[in-house]
């Protein structure tokens, strides 16, 4: 699945915590009843995160973590810490006063047609600085 705004791709497939859990285990080689039987988590809850698209409560998270050998963090956010490896994060958090801020509010705000301009601009400016 990938989302658009205002036409524009963004790349970003969205996964919820759940199926970050499942991808997890997977990569793991560990089943439903083996992960329900280290976590003590009940295998129709764990069905219910796959099924009904829930995630775990908060309680859990830590737990879940330390099963699957990975940080909280990469389950919440699916980027693994202090490797390098990973995803890259998906948002970032910018304060809106400051320059950048103000930068990523106007072109919020811009036309498709001058979006595609100013990405222009910045390729050629890109590609200038490579020489």
């Amino acid at each position: 699945m990938v989302k658009t705004k205002r036409g524009v791709r963004t790349g970003v497939i969205l996964m919820t915590i759940g199926q970050r859990i499942f991808e997890l285990m997977e990569q793991k080689g560990m089943t439903q009843k083996e992960f329900s039987e280290r976590t003590n988590i009940g295998q129709s809850t764990i069905c219910d995160w796959k099924r009904k698209g829930t995630n775990p409560g908060a309680d859990k998270i830590m737990i879940i973590a330390e099963v699957l050998g990975v940080s909280c963090e990469e389950i919440l956010s699916g980027r693994e810490v202090n490797s390098g490896k990973g995803r890259k994060p998906e948002n970032y958090i910018i304060d809106k006063n400051s320059d950048l801020g103000r930068v990523v509010k106007a072109y919020g705000d811009m036309d498709d047609s001058t979006r595609a301009r100013i990405l222009g601009y910045y390729e050629a400016i890109q590609a200038s600085l490579k020489h």
